[in-house]
């Protein structure tokens, strides 16, 4: 393992991704149980994504975490599926981890919901809750939840909102094996905002596979700017990255 700092990113970098997921997950359970020690509950934003695998299979068999204080919330969706549809963020989330262990609450983007009440309600739900942890990965183009740079907003006044996906980002999901082809995959989806991500006291950021690497080194080298929306970890505290080797290819 190799320990890199960049602005005020812990940056750690693994041989394989399983390493990478395992070392990520204890991390993240300390941070848990730490939080646990001194709050009654804690609230917690996932990913759902293919490189998230091996860093949800890790917590998700933690037996020392008191799960049952902890409320999981996830930070996107697609348009057009129902709770749990197998092509859906909530159905991914709910297999790898919100399933498997005894959260007090899991809360769930509806994407057959109206999209714009859908918006207000699930940002009520973040609005009344103090983020304690986010859990995130990075596109291929850079962004953060679904905030692709064509809609990317570091000063995004809205909590929740609709986007339209850009096509790299949609390709990235045939790439990810979420979908057979793009035509499949939806145009428009909710995402919490670059704002909200960041309105909380730690993030763990898990990033593998060469397809990421342009991303990575963009975010970690390049411009603080929109056009890379993950750059703006740079500036936010508590970032906690975690590449594989063939991540970090292009630093």
């Amino acid at each position: 393992m190799k320990q890199l700092k960049f602005g005020e990113i812990d940056l750690k970098i693994f041989e394989t991704r399983e390493e990478m997921g395992k070392v990520a997950a204890k991390e993240a359970a300390e941070v848990i149980k730490e939080l646990l020690s001194k709050k009654e509950e804690i609230n917690c934003i996932f990913a759902a994504a293919p490189s998230q695998n091996e860093f949800l299979k890790s917590l998700a068999e933690n037996k020392d975490i008191d799960w049952s204080r902890i409320n999981a919330y996830h930070m996107d969706e697609y348009i057009g599926f129902e709770i749990g549809d197998s092509r859906s963020f909530s159905g991914f989330l709910n297999n790898a981890i919100f399933k498997k262990v005894p959260f007090k609450s899991v809360n769930l983007l509806n994407g057959l919901a109206d999209p714009e009440e859908e918006c207000k309600r699930y940002g009520e739900l973040i609005k009344n809750s103090h983020i304690d942890i986010v859990f995130m990965g990075i596109g291929e183009n850079g962004h953060i939840a679904f905030n692709d740079p064509s809609v990317a907003n570091f000063k995004d006044e809205k909590i929740v909102k609709v986007v339209e996906l850009e096509e790299s980002c949609r390709i990235q999901q045939v790439n990810d094996g979420c979908f057979p082809t793009i035509e499949d995959v939806p145009k428009k989806a909710i995402t919490l905002t670059i704002p909200t991500l960041l309105n909380t006291d730690y993030i763990f950021c898990i990033v593998p596979t060469i397809n990421k690497a342009n991303a990575v080194a963009s975010a970690l080298k390049g411009e603080i700017t929109e056009k890379c929306p993950a750059s703006i970890l740079r500036i936010t505290k508590n970032v906690n990255m975690y590449i594989d080797e063939a991540c970090a290819s292009k630093l």
